[in-house]
């Protein structure tokens, strides 16, 4: 979508996003449909993401990243987004688990983890989320006992993106159930451990194709070297990564809402009611130029965030602004794209459809939207 021309990316990234745009015209979009009534994409998808250097770019080389900066990253997330190719759960992969790790591991657990996670071989999610308290990290019930060199795990968590199909799970966790945020601690946990259970795979409004399941943990032993960092520091560690996760939203929300509104004026610009395209009639134009309008503002706002993030200056207070504006912001666009494709707008086989129920998660997830504006709130 033409507009203000973007600074942060070079041949270098432009030959990458071409590999990116291949692989989602190949192997993601030929399947996606069949993904959403599976619940799930495929576990070769993940292994062929992996042979092209897609997945934990900006992890070092010697623990097989790709060893490049987050922009490579992002560049995967945009062409995601613009093809509504929802399922796919690498952003959370490679730019939420594997920095943890990278992070807060020990040059063990790096070795360990971070290679075959590279590879697809290992698929990796973060169990934050309990039935009990949505958005309140504090207030998590599961815990991590110590007895003797092991850690015993005891709890439930819910809505957990790539669940159903991990094989390594970041637990967020009490290992002193009586410390509050203090107590809090994360722990690596092999999802082939005895005592640990996948429950179903969630049933969604939208994200179909992505598996989002619960996870039980009845006595489950973990060896204390599969505490990731320190005892007690998980909350700050989650503190810490806060801003780009919710940075990674809204770069999607971003190229989900450019996508949005290039589907929508081709589609008017073909659609005919009363004799003359859609397109036409002063509403529709009007409607066009105040989405393309917001799209631009956002993309501009976010590119500015990204260049924070690079130089390392994002702070929590903007990046919870991102997220809450984009998010709002993607719902209202898609909204009024989908109005203008009219009853077809409806129709799943529409992509705008499929956009529209998509959107929707990305107010709730990350942190609600009024939690964004608690933070915002608390800096005035």
């Amino acid at each position: 979508m033409a507009g203000i021309a973007r600074t942060l990316f070079d041949s270098d990234h432009e030959i990458f996003r071409d590999t990116v745009r291949r692989f989602v015209e190949e192997e993601i979009a030929p399947y996606h449909a069949q993904w959403e009534k599976d619940g799930m994409i495929s576990r070769e998808a993940w292994l062929k993401a992996g042979e092209l250097g897609l997945l934990c770019a900006s992890m070092p080389e010697e623990y097989g990243g790709g060893g490049v900066d987050r922009t490579y990253s992002i560049i995967l997330m945009e062409e995601l987004a613009r093809a509504g190719a929802s399922g796919p759960g690498f952003g959370l992969h490679s730019e939420i688990v594997a920095p943890y790790i990278n992070r807060y591991g020990s040059p063990e657990q790096k070795q360990r983890f971070l290679p075959k996670m590279a590879k697809g071989e290992m698929i990796g999610a973060i169990a934050m989320t309990e039935p009990g308290t949505g958005s309140d990290l504090q207030g998590v019930r599961t815990t991590a006992i110590k007895d003797g060199n092991e850690l015993v795990l005891n709890g439930a968590k819910t809505f957990i993106t790539n669940g159903a199909m991990s094989d390594l799970v970041i637990v967020v966790c009490k290992t002193d159930p009586d410390a509050g945020a203090k107590g809090i601690s994360l722990v690596l946990l092999e999802t082939g451990r005895e005592g640990f259970r996948k429950g179903r795979n969630l049933e969604k409004i939208g994200l179909k194709a992505q598996d989002t399941s619960e996870l039980f943990f009845d006595d489950v032993r973990v060896p204390m070297t599969n505490l990731l960092g320190e005892a007690g520091k998980g909350f700050i560690y989650l503190m810490q990564e806060l801003a780009w996760e919710r940075l990674q939203l809204s770069v999607s929300a971003v190229a989900n809402m450019e996508a949005a509104v290039e589907w929508t004026i081709e589609y008017t610009k073909q659609r005919e009611a009363f004799g003359q395209p859609i397109l036409d009639f002063q509403n529709t134009r009007f409607t066009l130029a105040e989405v393309k309008t917001q799209v631009t503002v956002a993309r501009t706002f976010v590119d500015r965030l990204i260049g924070l993030m690079l130089e390392d200056k994002l702070d929590a207070e903007t990046a919870a602004m991102a997220k809450w504006w984009t998010s709002d912001t993607q719902c209202k666009v898609i909204d009024e794209c989908l109005q203008l494709h009219g009853g077809y707008g409806y129709m799943w086989e529409f992509p705008i459809a499929r956009a529209w129920a998509d959107a929707r998660i990305q107010r709730i997830y990350a942190g609600t939207n009024e939690i964004m504006k608690e933070i915002i709130g608390r800096g005035l």
